[in-house]
């Protein structure tokens, strides 16, 4: 029975260890709150200030943004301008649908299939951002967010992203140097990533959206990349929320968006809001199915036992063996082949 029950638990435990081995980056973004490389309020520059000129400049004055077609729709427009008013010195490159193939035909032809063939045309307006950012720098803005002051002071960071809640980073407010080594590593990601989680959004979010950047970006700490200030470094700032669109002084303001979330998109949305709830359901669930497997394990070796005692004539059984018993069959009958003095 002992024997029974470790081979049970020792085999339990290797299917847990390989379930967190293929979560486990998930599991660490829950307690990466990204402050080590945090853009901290006392490094910002008030608007206007004139500490801005003196501060260094590495991103170049490029401003992206994606969409369909060129005819932006007007809920949009007015955010849309904000960037671009304010900007009069920046580049401005809008990237179509047309645009953006072109970009991957002709520079990057080994992505073109893995572009062409994504299910949901976000995954390939997310694709573009990160390709545009790597092969000619700048700042990329989501449709939906304005500017509310002068991008300059985080062009002195060689690249940047956002963080975001509950945990990780968000694609939707980006800027990087040409060729970043983090925006590089995105890039070749994107393929080893392609897959169907059948879930519209999960597959977005995990293929080619804020999941998928803030898992490349764990990765990319862990891999001892992520440092180096300097046009020459490899360290990924990360703008906090409060810099980002909390205040009338911050960078950002958030309008109306998330045009492609759907009916899965609520659902995941609901299970956020319940997550404890959840989890004790989930660790309920855990329970009965290990309750579960623990019978079915039973009833395998009641089997085996039922079998050995056909074999050995009907008389004998697993665990009589292994306490160290045998029986003897033969036309007279059966008798004991271990003896014990009296």
């Amino acid at each position: 029975m002992r024997r029974s029950l470790a081979v049970f638990l020792a085999v339990t435990g290797l299917i847990v260890i390989f379930l967190i081995h293929s979560v486990y980056t998930l599991l660490t973004l829950l307690v990466e709150d990204g402050s080590a490389d945090a853009i901290h309020s006392a490094e910002i520059p008030a608007p206007n200030s004139p500490l801005i000129d003196n501060m260094p400049q590495y991103i170049p004055k490029i401003i992206h943004q994606t969409y369909i077609n060129e005819s932006v729709p007007e809920i949009w427009r007015e955010a849309q301008r904000t960037c671009i008013d304010i900007h009069e010195d920046y580049e401005y490159k809008m990237w179509t649908d047309a645009k953006s193939r072109e970009l991957i035909a002709t520079e990057y032809p080994w992505f073109l299939n893995t572009f062409d063939n994504y299910s949901q045309p976000i995954q390939r307006a997310d694709a573009i951002r990160y390709f545009v950012l790597a092969h000619f720098g700048g700042v990329y803005i989501d449709l939906d967010d304005g500017c509310n002051r002068r991008l300059d002071p985080l062009l002195s960071y060689p690249a940047w992203v956002r963080r975001t809640a509950p945990t990780g980073i968000s694609n939707d407010a980006m800027g990087s140097i040409p060729q970043h080594p983090f925006f590089l590593t995105v890039m070749q990601s994107l393929p080893e990533y392609d897959k169907n989680w059948r879930l519209p959004y999960i597959t977005v979010m995990y293929s080619t959206g804020p999941l998928f950047l803030s898992v490349i970006w764990k990765k990319y700490m862990s891999s001892g990349a992520n440092i180096g200030d300097g046009a020459g470094g490899g360290r990924v700032r990360i703008l906090m929320m409060d810099e980002y669109n909390r205040y009338p002084w911050s960078f950002f303001s958030h309008h109306k968006g998330s045009s492609w979330h759907g009916k899965d998109a609520r659902l995941i949305f609901w299970m956020g809001s319940h997550w404890m709830m959840l989890t004790v359901m989930g660790f309920m669930l855990a329970g009965v199915v290990g309750f579960g497997l623990w019978w079915v394990w039973g009833r395998m070796l009641l089997l085996g036992q039922r079998r050995a005692k056909r074999r050995d004539g009907g008389s004998s059984s697993v665990w009589e063996k292994a306490m160290g018993w045998g029986w003897r069959g033969g036309k007279a009958g059966y008798e004991l082949t271990e003896r014990h003095p009296v």
